[in-house]
Order: C-alpha cells, then sequence, then structure tokens
C-alpha cells in the first residue's frame, strides 16, 4: 500500500520516473526494516501469517537483518543524490521513533488521552504514509507548497487507517491477529480511551486493573471488549475515522481532476473499507 501512495503521488504532479520508483523502494525497504525490528520488540513469532525472522533465526540475526535492509535503502538514496526524498523519510524514522518511544511510555502507566493517542499514531504510523506522499510528489514536482500538500493529505489517510486498525480489535473479522489482542498488550486505544471517559470512577478501576493486571485472562479481556462497545467507544472512533478521512480528500480534492487523483481517492476509500 505505500509504494502505491509514493507512485500515485508522483502521478499527480507528472509521469513516474525512476525517482518515482526509487522513492517507493526507499519506503518499502525501511518500513519492511521496522517490521522486522518491531518483531524483536514485541518478540512476535508471526508476520503476515508467516513466522517472523526472529522466530527462525533469533534476534541477534533479526536486528541485523533490519539494519541491512534499513542501509540498503539509505545507499538507495545516497548513491542517486535523492537528498531531498531522504530529508522526507529521516524525518518520518524520527517521528516513528519518538511515537513508539511514547507508546511505550504511556503502556506502562496507562494515563493515556484522547491527544496523546493521536501524538501517538500520527508519529508512529501516519507520519510514515504522509512521507510516502510527499516523496512521491517530490519525484515530480519542484513545487514545495504542493508536496507540503500532499504530505498533510498523507498524515489524515495514515490517522484513518491506524484508527481503522484499532477498530479491528474489536471485530470479529479475520484479520491475522486475535481479538483483544491490543488489550493484551497494554495499548491503550481510541475506543477504549473513549469509553474510559465516560463511565463512572469504579468502572473505570476495575477496567484499567483488567488492562493492567489482567490482560492475558480471556473472560476479563471479553468483558472490556464488550465494556467498550456498550459505552459507545466503536462509534466514536468510527467518527474520528472519517473525520480524518473526509480531511484527507478534501486536500486531495484541491488539485485539478486527474486519473491519479481518482486512484488516490480510491486507495483511501479503500483504507478505511478494508476488511483486514
Amino acid at each position: 500500500m505505500r509504494p502505491m501512495f509514493v507512485l500515485l503521488s508522483a502521478k499527480m504532479f507528472g509521469n513516474i520516473n525512476d525517482r518515482s520508483y526509487r522513492g517507493a523502494s526507499l519506503v518499502e525497504l525501511l518500513h519492511t526494516a521496522t517490521l522486522v525490528h518491531d518483531d524483536v520488540v514485541d518478540d512476535a513469532n508471526k508476520r503476515r501469517g508467516f513466522y517472523s525472522i526472529n522466530a527462525l533465526w533469533k534476534n541477534k540475526i533479526a536486528v541485523l537483518v533490519g539494519d541491512y535492509l534499513l542501509s540498503k535503502g539509505l545507499l538507495l538514496a545516497l548513491k542517486n543524490r535523492d537528498h531531498d526524498m531522504l530529508e522526507i523519510l529521516s524525518n518520518a524514522v524520527e517521528q516513528m521513533s519518538e511515537g513508539e518511544l511514547l507508546q511505550m511510555e504511556k503502556a506502562r502507566r496507562l494515563d493515556i488521552t484522547e491527544d496523546i493517542y493521536f501524538d501517538i499514531i500520527s508519529k508512529k504510523t501516519a507520519s510514515l504514509i504522509a512521507s510516502c506522499c510527499g516523496i512521491g510528489a517530490c519525484s515530480t514536482t519542484d513545487n514545495q507548497a504542493d508536496v507540503k500538500k500532499m504530505e498533510a493529505f498523507g498524515l489524515n489517510a495514515g490517522i484513518a487507517f491506524q484508527i481503522k486498525d484499532d477498530l479491528f480489535d474489536y471485530g470479529e473479522m479475520d484479520i491475522g491477529k486475535p481479538t483483544g489482542i491490543d488489550i493484551r498488550e497494554k495499548k491503550m486505544t481510541l475506543p477504549l480511551i473513549y469509553a474510559l471517559q465516560h463511565c463512572d470512577q469504579a468502572v473505570k478501576k476495575k477496567v484499567i486493573n483488567t488492562v493492567k493486571n489482567h490482560n492475558k485472562d480471556k473472560a476479563r479481556v471479553a468483558e472490556v471488549i464488550t465494556f467498550v462497545t456498550q459505552s459507545g467507544g466503536i462509534e466514536y472512533a468510527r467518527e474520528k475515522m472519517l473525520d480524518h478521512y473526509n480531511k484527507a480528500l478534501e486536500l486531495l480534492n484541491e488539485f485539478p481532476d486527474s486519473e491519479a487523483r481518482e486512484q488516490l481517492n480510491a486507495l483511501v476509500d479503500y483504507v478505511i473499507t478494508r476488511k483486514k
């Protein structure tokens, strides 16, 4: 999906060229490197239905493979003097690291607010999609205002993408991960944050206790999912997802009508309607 954002953003302003393809490759190499490292951090044994690298060859090999993929991306940009692309992506890496660290900090204290949640997902997830759109645009135009507008479009699309991903945790679709995994990992996502903000203190204390101390208990986790659903957390998160979806399309529609614009519109539609 991310390389598609790169190439379609490039097509918005001209013909897809070698720089566009290098930008898409750069993004995919970086993203794959972060996934390999994430599996080490999370001690995950599966990735997209297959055994993770750390499960097959242990953490040391996985870290080195992630580093290797990252270095290949950096060299690809440097050898071709794509310094503008590298700057955009380096900013995204910084944001992603800050978002991951902030999420880990809040997982310990479970004191995350809605504002902090949006700060985390903007940095951890949406910043990379924003960089995809910026990189694609800068491969075919020198207009920095258009590049920044495409980055803003990608940021809002990325936020909608992450909220959709968080909503899967409260559904029953086959999404490649078990329902309730965010709760088991002490991740305070928007549906739960909203529900906790709209309940009495006794209920809040019990739910927090479950997330903090009983997150492996399937029955207790199921109770939390029911609580969130009945408290309107799911519906509220969907509304916020649609808000950012609409913001993304408003930015996109400021550009002239074109095949690329229609395709980007369809890609954002997929972001919020996907089944996994």
